[in-house]
């Protein structure tokens, strides 16, 4: 699925051990790779890839989540008994929500269209797609 422009997106996904599910029914708006210390020190890998969509469009079916504050508006999601993570947001009045990628039962639904924060991407870590790359949030972020 290219997610260049908002599509429709039914589906679900959750942890590692199964004990956190979560469904999404809206408005995929986009997705893209974060290279980001934070991201990286979260989940232990050299990048994450999310998918962005309307807060009121996802929802946990199972379970209850951990929430960790990353930053002073903005938390981070993840099963307290296997700890994946899975979700990251404004703490409070949140517009949108972001979803790990890999935690979908079906990943390969939403292919990422950018990477953001190359400016903390580790140096022995390339991907060999041709998307655009933005040291930042990139263009569409205030």
């Amino acid at each position: 699925m290219s997610t260049t422009a908002a599509s429709a997106l039914h589906t679900g996904g959750g942890c590692l051990c199964g004990a956190l599910r979560y469904t999404v029914d809206g408005t995929l708006i986009d997705a893209g790779y974060c290279h980001c210390r934070l991201c990286q020190r979260a989940s232990g890998a050299p990048v994450v890839a999310w998918f962005t969509v309307p807060f009121p469009a996802f929802r946990y079916v199972q379970g209850t989540p951990r929430a960790y504050a990353s930053s002073g508006l903005y938390q981070r999601e993840s099963c307290p008994i296997c700890g994946a993570p899975l979700a990251f947001r404004r703490r409070t009045a949140p517009d949108y929500i972001d979803i790990t990628i890999a935690s979908l039962d079906e990943p390969a639904l939403i292919a990422p269209d950018y990477h953001i924060w190359r400016m903390s991407r580790l140096p022995w870590f390339e991907t060999a797609d041709r998307l655009p790359r933005h040291d930042d949030a990139g263009p569409d972020q205030a």
